[in-house]
């Protein structure tokens, strides 16, 4: 070693005194007439250029060292918020929130805010990306209020709503606005109003964007409610602003029907170059028309074509939120002992009342498992979509963590009164039956968006959530991987490059398999790590949904990765991990569970002739719920019949499916 440096100085010396010596053999007059003070530092830093910047060309030799400029495959998770409400948002802007997207964006990039109520608030992590993914329906009304904008004054009926808000009486300049949404009639239709806000939206979204730092997502929720039932979708950008620019967002004013919104979405695709998806939301509260089997307007049966364009504009569905989780239902998963988690099955946004008859239409694993069929039917799977969480807050405060949740509403921020905070009415306000009402006390504080992806962009995340590579957690940063083939062995879960072959010989989440080989079954590798600031793990298990012979759905949940060394029962169920959490201070320990759980596994039940599905997910040890510590900072109690209140949870996250098709 020694020697070669010895070498490479020699050389280097070489080539100064070359250059030097080049220099003086072409000097000009003008080189002539410089003092010899200069010109010997004009040569020496000459000879130094070309000794340090000019290296000698390789020749005949191709060296490769450095393995990454050629690699593709994404290498990063990247956690975020799709769907987040500010001050901007009507029912948001007019109940107390009164901060916009700047600060949203503020907050969730790791600054310090004031909450709409008072109270300082700094996310635990920043977030990597964000959708400020306010309703489209009269976008900017509450802050146009609160400037008095001119554009707002112009129209009669902006003007009046603005001057009750003026006149210090705000319930009734809500109503006023209800009556006009629920009567799909947009008196401020043409005022203006939504290019301005829209507008504004954007060049604020381009502000905080900072590719390879935080991405700036572009995006609106349009709120279709047909007789308040749930048929939310957020929209989100691909572009930046001179792309979005040239559109204005579609509201329900429009129209109700998810067709007419993909309509909408093509139009902008062809008119821009640009790309836009939607995702979903809360089917638990559509009364069965989230996952129907006909269309919403005409009521014929869904067919190729309507599976084919909605699976190609609604890649990923929002799999969990503060509304409720929607992965599965206790009633239509008996076996599933983990099934049951902050489930809201009584009520819609309406009066409606939810029946069980209409569960199988609303949640994702039924739905998943009723996309096979239809694709044994059709040829296309119309229900065959990613999952993700995100928080649908509606107070600016992307906040996930149980110990600082900041509630559904600016009216549920942290307080010591319990019935804003509790008790306040988030579903079937408008419900004949009280007792199908949801109260903030079964508020969940979730979720994440996790984006498998190469760099932090808009284009390189959205081009993750069109190929599913993309997972939900419940507010918690577990990191999870799953790859499946068919020619994994056991080693490879511990090769050094396990992504780099995993991608080379297997699928990732929200992939297919196909053409499975004779006596062959899919071997999945799969790897979880938990969040660094949290709890232990539990467990990771495998979601299986298949169709059997008969043409029917079936399902089976594998333990597949389990902490502590534990054994099966002879039922072959595992016993509970344990508590550790102390109530008095709310503490926990990671005594019990494991940081890490991998494994390899293959399908001891695969048959190559049925279609089928597998997804991961993976369980937190228990640790204490945003109520919990609620009630230890405020000393309060809860209401009456707050019987069903969440104490202590165990924290999970849902991958997106692999699919298998057969030959």
């Amino acid at each position: 070693m020694k020697n070669s440096r010895l070498l490479a100085s020699i050389f280097v010396f070489i080539a100064l005194i070359f250059v030097s010596c080049k220099d003086k053999n072409e000097s000009t007059s003008e080189t002539e007439n410089t003092t010899p003070a200069d010109t010997d530092i004009a040569r020496s830093e000459s000879a130094e250029s070309v000794a340090l910047q000019d290296a000698p060309p390789p020749g005949d030799r191709v060296v490769k060292y450095s393995p990454f400029p050629e690699q593709d495959f994404p290498n990063n998770v990247y956690f975020g918020d799709t769907h987040l409400h500010t001050s901007w948002s009507t029912d948001a802007g007019m109940v107390g929130n009164i901060r916009g997207p700047e600060d949203a964006y503020r907050l969730a990039k790791g600054g310090t805010i004031t909450s709409s109520f008072g109270l300082k608030v700094k996310l635990s992590r920043p977030l990597d990306f964000l959708v400020v993914s306010d309703h489209a329906e009269n976008l900017g009304l509450a802050p146009a209020i609160a400037e008095s904008d001119p554009t707002l004054l112009k129209n009669e009926w902006g003007k009046k709503i603005h001057d009750y808000v003026k006149a210090g009486k705000p319930t009734d300049a809500f109503d006023m606005w209800i009556t006009q949404v629920n009567s799909q009639d947009d008196k401020l239709a043409g005022s203006g109003m939504a290019e301005t806000w829209w507008n504004r939206s954007n060049a604020i979204a381009e502000k905080y964007n900072e590719p390879g730092l935080f991405t700036a997502f572009i995006g609106f929720e349009w709120t279709s409610m047909p007789n308040g039932n749930n048929l939310h979708r957020n929209l989100v950008f691909r572009d930046d602003a001179t792309k979005t620019g040239q559109i204005i967002p579609i509201s329900s004013y429009d129209t109700t029907d998810p067709e007419e919104l993909w309509n909408y979405m093509d139009t902008y695709e062809k008119k821009t170059g640009g790309k836009v998806l939607a995702i979903p939301h809360n089917g638990n509260m559509s009364n069965g028309l989230m996952f129907d089997d006909v269309t919403l307007t005409t009521k014929k049966p869904i067919d190729k074509d309507y599976a084919q364009r909605r699976m190609q504009k609604e890649p990923i569905y929002e799999v969990t939120q503060i509304k409720g989780d929607g992965e599965a239902h206790p009633f239509l998963s008996p076996n599933d002992e983990f099934a049951d988690f902050y489930t809201w099955d009584t009520g819609t946004l309406g009066p409606e009342t939810t029946t069980k008859e209409m569960w199988p239409r609303e949640y994702a694993r039924e739905a998943l498992k009723r996309g096979l069929v239809f694709e044994e039917k059709l040829g296309t799977n119309p229900f065959k979509f990613g999952m993700i969480g995100s928080s649908d807050s509606h107070t600016s405060i992307p906040v996930t963590t149980e110990d600082n949740f900041f509630g559904k509403v600016s009216l549920t921020e942290p307080s010591a009164d319990p019935y804003y905070r509790f008790d306040e009415v988030i579903v079937a306000r408008t419900n004949p039956d009280k007792t199908k009402q949801i109260h903030h006390w079964r508020a969940a504080a979730s979720g994440l968006a996790a984006v498998w992806s190469r760099e932090n962009t808009r284009e390189a995340l959205w081009d993750a959530m069109a190929r599913k590579e993309v997972y939900a957690t419940t507010g918690t940063r577990i990191r999870v991987r799953v790859f499946a083939g068919w020619d994994f062995i056991a080693q490879d879960l511990t090769r050094s490059n396990f992504a780099e072959n995993g991608y080379k010989k297997g699928v990732p989440m929200g992939g297919d398999l196909k053409d499975a080989p004779d006596n062959g079954a899919p071997k999945f590798l799969i790897k979880a790590v938990r969040d660094p600031d949290g709890a232990n793990l539990d467990r990771v298990q495998i979601i299986k949904g298949w169709v059997d012979k008969n043409g029917q759905t079936q399902e089976k949940v594998y333990d597949v990765a389990v902490s502590d060394d534990r054994k099966p029962n002879a039922t072959g169920k595992y016993p509970p991990v344990g508590n550790t959490i102390n109530m008095e201070d709310l503490s926990y320990s990671n005594s019990i569970g494991d940081p890490t759980l991998g494994t390899y596994w293959s399908d001891p039940d695969f048959d190559a002739t049925q279609r089928a599905f597998y997804y991961v997910r993976v369980i937190e040890i228990p640790t204490p719920s945003w109520v919990a510590f609620d009630l230890k900072v405020f000393g309060g109690k809860l209401p009456e019949g707050a019987t069903d209140a969440v104490l202590t949870l165990q924290e999970r996250a849902y991958t997106s499916p692999i699919w298998y098709t057969p030959k």
